[in-house]
C-alpha cells in the first residue's frame, strides 16, 4: 500500500535503494530564500533531489495573489517529471521544520491527483539522529512520465472567503502563530491580524516536542475540539501565504477528517486590498 501521509525515518532507510521511490528536499528559510539550496548542497539525504518553496512549489506573483501563489498546473507537472517522478511513484518530502514546507509539496502533489505522497515525519533532524546517512552527491535521473489527474484536494479563492463574510458558512482555520493571528507582531507581512471570523490553529500544535506528528487520535481529538461539530468539507485552511496552512490539511486527514479546502494566497493576498477588512485580539481563537 502506498504511503499517503507519513512516513517514518526506519521506512524510508528500508526504501533508500528502491528506484520506486523519490525523496525530494525542501527545505527552505522564508527570511533567507538561498538557505535551502545551500543545506541541500551541504548535505541532504542520499539519492534526494531538491525543490525550491519559491521558485519550483509557487508561481509568479503579480503583489496582488500573495507571497507563495500557487504555480500553474503544467508547471508542477514538468517539475515532478524533472525529479523523475513517475504516476507510481512514492513521494517522500522532507525539511528541517517540522514538515512546514514539505507539506507543501504533499499537498501540490496530492492536487494533481497523486496520492503515494507522503511527509518524512521529523524531517532532516530525525533522518540524521537515526541514520547518520548524508550525501553530497547530485542523483542523475531519467525524466519521469508524470500525469495531472483529477485533483483529490478542494481549493478556495480569494471572492469565496469574501463571500464567507457575510454567510458564515464556512469556518476558516488561521495556521499561523497567536501572536501573529491576533495581531500583536507580525514579521513576513505589511499588516498584522487575521481575516474576521477566523479561528487559531498554530500548525505548530500537530507535532510533538520532538517535531514529529502526534497520533491521528490526538490530532482527531483536537481538531474536533477546534472545528465544534463543522465538518471538514466546510473548513477553509489559511496561514500567511497558503504554505504551513497545509500543514492542518495534512493533520486532518491524518485524524480521518479529510476534506477540507486550501485558501491559497492566505493572509497576505487577503492584505494586498485594503478594501477587505482586518480583525485583531482573540476574536473565536481555539
Amino acid at each position: 500500500m502506498p504511503f499517503t501521509t507519513l512516513v517514518t525515518v526506519e521506512q524510508l532507510q528500508e526504501h533508500l535503494q528502491d528506484p520506486a521511490w523519490r525523496v525530494i528536499d525542501v527545505r527552505h528559510d522564508l527570511m533567507d530564500v538561498e538557505a535551502g539550496p545551500r543545506a541541500y548542497e551541504g548535505g541532504h539525504i542520499p539519492g534526494a533531489v531538491f525543490a525550491h518553496t519559491d521558485d519550483d512549489l509557487s508561481g509568479r506573483k503579480t503583489g496582488r495573489n500573495g507571497r507563495h501563489p500557487l504555480p500553474e498546473r503544467a508547471d508542477v507537472v514538468r517539475a515532478f517529471r524533472r525529479w523523475g517522478v513517475n504516476d507510481d511513484t512514492q513521494v517522500v518530502a522532507y525539511d528541517a521544520n517540522g514538515g512546514n514546507f514539505a507539506v507543501r509539496l504533499w499537498w501540490l502533489a496530492r492536487w494533481l491527483g497523486h496520492t503515494p505522497v507522503a511527509v518524512l515525519d521529523g524531517g532532516w533532524p530525525r533522518w540524521v539522529a537515526k541514520t547518520g546517512l548524508s550525501s553530497t552527491g547530485t542523483a542523475a535521473l531519467a525524466p519521469g512520465r508524470f500525469t495531472d489527474r483529477s485533483s483529490s484536494m478542494a481549493l478556495v479563492g480569494v471572492d469565496a472567503v469574501v463571500r464567507n463574510l457575510g454567510t458564515h458558512g464556512r469556518l476558516v482555520l488561521d495556521a499561523r502563530t497567536p501572536e501573529r493571528y491576533r495581531g500583536e507582531q507580525e514579521p513576513i507581512d505589511p499588516v498584522a491580524g487575521h481575516i474576521p471570523g477566523a479561528r487559531n490553529r498554530p500548525w505548530q500544535r500537530n507535532l510533538e516536542a520532538d517535531q514529529t506528528f502526534k497520533s491521528p487520535q490526538a490530532l482527531r481529538q483536537e481538531f474536533e475540539a477546534a472545528l465544534a461539530s463543522t465538518p471538514p468539507s466546510r473548513v477553509i485552511h489559511q496561514c500567511g501565504s497558503g504554505v504551513t496552512a497545509c500543514h492542518n490539511i495534512l493533520a486532518m486527514e491524518m485524524a480521518g477528517l479529510a476534506g477540507s479546502a486550501l485558501y491559497a494566497g492566505s493572509w497576505s493576498e487577503w492584505i494586498a486590498d485594503p478594501g477587505r477588512p482586518v480583525a485583531t485580539g482573540d476574536e473565536q481563537a481555539t
